[in-house]
């Protein structure tokens, strides 16, 4: 790939994205020690806290005028790097324009936290979230459980786990998802030169997750969300890839299987944008138009589930 296949708007960006420097145990540490300092952001019109309660770890964010809806988000790095902080502006204005109260979930990391540590963490940041929903003003029948990438990847599979559960659940928001271990298995794959993500990245990412598992004929429940059968029942999802990124495959096919399940569907393809473009191209003209229409999906479908 070279920047003629992404949209102009983003070239710029796209030539400033350096791809995660994770393919070297020291590459990680330091990738994940500096993410670890991000100092956060604040934004106007939403208050944000940071928690520590035992084992969990949260940031907050509850915008002046709240819906009484609530989102858990999980954050991205490849399932390997990556904080709740670098997320804060996202959160903040999401729960702004949405009204929408945002739990943030850090995570502890591959591969010294594999499978099913991290996704361990987020069922606890949502046990928490749902302990605290009357401090928090948030309607227990209006949570979502959203996330970006690894994170997308780890939201769809404890959306999984909570059905399993018989925890109700309003929608899922799932931005360019990683969720099938076997397209890091696909080592022809690797021959294309994806812009921010590759399948060389992708396979340090899941093998940190899962070890020597990756691509195995079988693996336990919730471990890569694509291997799920059985998609019934599932929560109304928005989910969203780029045409020329390593997850398009991966993601059009859980969204034609969700609905062909019959859960309610908004899926995009996003034409010539490298993975992830919506969190290091915020100014551009489709950053804006894909997270003007995430953010008013989300405000929408919370709205229109009903309080009991």
């Amino acid at each position: 790939m070279d920047l003629t296949d992404i949209d102009p708007a983003l070239r710029d960006a796209a030539k400033r994205a350096p791809k995660l420097p994770i393919l070297t145990g020291f590459g990680r540490s330091v990738t994940a020690g500096a993410m670890r300092l991000i100092p956060g952001a604040k934004v106007d019109g939403v208050e944000r806290r940071i928690v520590r309660d035992g084992a969990v770890s949260v940031r907050v964010y509850t915008p002046a005028d709240a819906s009484g809806a609530g989102l858990l988000w999980i954050h991205g790095g490849g399932l390997v790097i990556g904080s709740a902080a670098m997320d804060d502006r996202f959160c903040g204005i999401t729960a702004r324009e949405t009204g929408v109260t945002v739990v943030s979930v850090d995570y502890r990391l591959p591969p010294r936290h594999p499978f099913p540590e991290p996704l361990d963490d987020c069922a606890a940041a949502f046990e928490w979230m749902r302990a605290h929903a009357g401090d928090l003003g948030v309607d227990l029948s209006r949570i979502a459980v959203g996330g970006q990438s690894a994170g997308g990847g780890l939201a769809a599979a404890l959306v999984q786990r909570l059905h399993d559960q018989g925890v109700p659940l309003a929608a899922q928001w799932l931005f360019c998802p990683m969720l099938d271990d076997r397209t890091a298995a696909d080592r022809s794959l690797d021959a294309i030169d994806h812009f921010v993500w590759d399948n060389r990245r992708n396979l340090v990412g899941w093998r940190a997750y899962l070890g020597d598992r990756v691509g195995a004929a079988e693996l336990p429940p919730y471990a890569s969300p694509a291997r799920r059968d059985d998609l019934t029942g599932l929560p109304p999802t928005w989910s969203y890839a780029s045409d020329i990124e390593l997850f398009h495959a991966e993601d059009r096919d859980y969204a034609d299987r969700l609905a062909a399940a019959g859960v309610p569907v908004h899926f995009e393809t996003v034409r010539g944008a490298p993975h992830g473009f919506e969190a290091f191209a915020t100014g551009t003209p489709p950053a804006q138009a894909l997270l003007a229409g995430a953010r008013e999906w989300l405000r929408s479908r919370l709205a229109a589930v009903p309080t009991e």
